[in-house]
């Protein structure tokens, strides 16, 4: 440790020479005046003394000790004699009155006393001047000790930051060390570990060894006591198996004169399946044969098709089922009411209807075998024809779901199904060299009013009409939205936009009647490669049910709903005229020619004219409610199907040109 250095002391200067002359010449005249004592020199300021160092190395306790501070001299006392000498005053002082009773002798007494002083003085000084000096030098000595104090103390201070430097450094590489050894303690320890589990490990097996040597040898002997028993089985088992050699030779020759038994009969059973595969093929190709001549009869005879379907009893139906049947099981084109009343004497009275139509389909027909006896007519459109497919029935009946269907594939109606068939078709026909473009519009005719269902709005507040081209049979209609379609599924899309803006009232019938006539159109344009073009359109149309106007509705019979009732009654009554119109027309032949066909009565029968003037393949859809409530209806709705289907219109052209 560095010793604290002591602190130096420098002793207060002392007074210099001429102040001390001018005191003593003040105090000598004073003391002419009255006696008084001279103050003692230099006490004004204490003399510190110089405090030795502890650590010097020639300054000890015992050793020679520094000058001690210089005393204050005392004046001498001057006493006032009686008498004063005539000497002069000092100049300083303005002369004292003369005194004639001052003796010589007087004056010399204090002219000797003032050389005493002065001499007094002048060695003082000297003294004081020597104690300087002596002073002075012991202060550069003292200086120069603390000068060597400070390079020690710096020198020791550098040694001892160098030491703590190396001790820090030192107990770092300790603290690594520390690290490492405890590092490798672990690392041994887990290794010690590890040797005694393995050892354990190998202890277990060793153990397990030695039990599994002792089961070993345990099954040995016993397997020993069975090869014993087995070899006296075995001399038994020998006689035996010559025995049952020469029963096996019996056995395996039946076996070989059954092997070829089953041979043969394997060749007979696959003549046979080839035989039935071709009796198959002939009954489906005559199937087919007869549907296309089916076909053919009906396009030559140029009536319209009626197909009649029957829905199937729902859930929510409460009321007691009409007495149907269905005599004809092959070829399912007859249905048979039948109801009873009681006449006015008392006597119960039975009625029965026959009806006949291209199809009829029982309510438990699902929608694909509906859609298979349309699909040829539903590709007819591509090869260049006009296609109209419509709905008609009574509120409730089942149209919309025959036409639109449901959510499902299962439940998907003609219009999807259709489409999904006419684009199949385009698919197949690329390889021939056809490219087709399709495009589609979705209408309804509300109270005599044509609205866009696929506009822009939710209410369609521009006039639409209906224009005809005589030349090619196509019909249009004015500012109605066309989308291109370019897949099946984008036509999907297309009728969840239409039905929702499809406008519908609820009635006791039905909960979500319609009110409109929907018609959904797809045209086809295709292009060969050879340069021949066809054009051909589907309309699907679903009409509004039929139903008397003393139909009651859920909110009342109110304004609005006997409008639309009248309206739709007007428009299907329409439609009735201009098919017994043509049926006319058909039965008296060319001289009929001329013969006026009331189209522009409705705009349903107007917009369906090049359907049914004969320039179209037209099917038409009965839907017939299964309820006994619904039996007036039904009737009505069958005979004016059979009215329809006895409507002769001509053979449907094909419209197609070269380019």
């Amino acid at each position: 440790m560095i010793s604290r250095l002591p602190r130096l002391h420098s002793s207060p200067l002392q007074p210099s020479m001429s102040t001390l002359k001018r005191k003593a010449a003040e105090e000598e005249d004073e003391a002419l005046d009255q006696p008084r004592k001279l103050p003692a020199i230099g006490a004004s300021r204490p003399t510190r003394t110089l405090q030795p160092s502890r650590t010097a190395p020639n300054l000890t306790k015992s050793g020679p000790s520094l000058p001690k501070p210089l005393t204050k001299p005392r004046a001498p006392t001057l006493t006032r004699s009686t008498t004063r000498g005539t000497s002069a005053p000092p100049a300083s002082r303005p002369p004292p009155p003369v005194r004639t009773t001052r003796s010589v002798s007087g004056r010399s007494t204090d002219d000797k006393r003032f050389s005493e002083l002065k001499t007094q003085l002048t060695s003082i000084e000297s003294a004081r001047a020597a104690d300087a000096a002596r002073l002075a030098l012991d202060m550069e000595a003292e200086r120069a000790k603390v000068a060597e104090l400070q390079e020690n103390h710096a020198a020791i201070s550098r040694e001892l930051a160098a030491a703590r430097n190396h001790d820090l450094n030192q107990r770092r590489e300790l603290v690594h060390a520390s690290d490492e050894i405890e590092g490798l303690k672990k690392r041994h320890a887990r290794e010690i570990l590890d040797l005694e589990m393995d050892v354990k490990q190998r202890e277990r097996e060793n153990r397990e060894v030695k039990e599994d040597l002792r089961l070993c040898r345990a099954d040995l002997e016993r397997d020993r006591e069975a090869v014993s028993a087995l070899k006296s089985t075995l001399a038994m088992q020998s006689t035996a198996h010559l025995t049952l050699t020469t029963q096996n030779q019996l056995l395996q020759a039946q076996l070989d004169a059954n092997a070829r038994l089953v041979a043969e009969l394997t060749a007979k059973l696959e003549e046979t399946e080839l035989k039935l595969e071709e009796k198959t093929r002939e009954v489906t190709d005559g199937e087919i044969v007869r549907r296309r001549l089916h076909n053919m009869v009906q396009e030559l005879k140029g009536n319209i098709r009626v197909f009649c379907r029957v829905r199937p009893v729902l859930p929510a139906d409460s009321d007691e089922e009409a007495d149907m049947a269905f005599p004809d099981k092959r070829e399912n084109k007859e249905i048979v009411l039948s109801s009873s009343s009681e006449s006015a004497t008392g006597q119960e009275r039975k009625e029965v209807y026959n009806f006949g139509f291209d199809k009829v389909f029982e309510p438990s027909a699902s929608q694909a075998d509906v859609f298979e006896e349309i699909s040829q007519l539903a590709q007819s459109c591509t090869d260049g024809y006009n296609v109209c497919i419509f709905a008609y029935g009574q509120t409730g009946s089942g149209k919309s779901f025959t036409m639109e269907g449901g959510p499902t594939e299962a439940t998907a109606g003609m219009i999807p199904r259709a489409v999904v068939q006419v684009f199949r078709v385009a698919e197949e026909m690329k390889s021939k060299g056809w490219e087709y473009t399709m495009e589609g519009q979705f209408l309804e005719i509300y109270n005599e009013t044509i609205n866009d269902l696929l506009g822009a709005h939710d209410f369609d507040k521009k006039k639409h009409e209906i224009k005809h081209d005589p030349k090619t049979g196509a019909t249009r209609v004015t500012d109605i939205n066309v989308v291109p379609l370019h897949s099946a599924s984008q036509v999907r899309s297309l009728l969840g936009v239409a039905q929702k803006r499809r406008s519908v009232a609820a009635t006791m019938v039905n909960e979500r009647s319609s009110r409109s006539h929907s018609v959904f159109t797809l045209r086809i344009r295709g292009v060969s490669a050879a340069g021949e073009r066809c054009e051909g359109s589907l309309n699907l149309v679903d009409l509004a049910g039929s139903e008397r106007l003393n139909v009651s509705f859920a909110n009342g019979a109110e304004r609005e709903r006997v409008k639309e009732t009248q309206a739709i009654n007007k428009s299907l009554s329409a439609l009735g005229d201009v098919i017994a119109a043509l049926g006319e027309k058909g039965a008296a032949g060319p001289a009929a020619e001329g013969k006026h066909i009331p189209y522009r009565n409705s705009k349903l029968t107007y917009l369906l004219q090049n359907s049914l003037s004969g320039n179209s393949k037209t099917l038409m859809f009965l839907n017939l409610s299964p309820l006994a409530a619904h039996l007036n209806e039904s009737l009505t709705s069958l005979r004016f199907a059979t009215k329809v289907n006895n409507t002769t219109i001509g053979t449907a052209k094909k419209q197609s040109r070269t380019s």
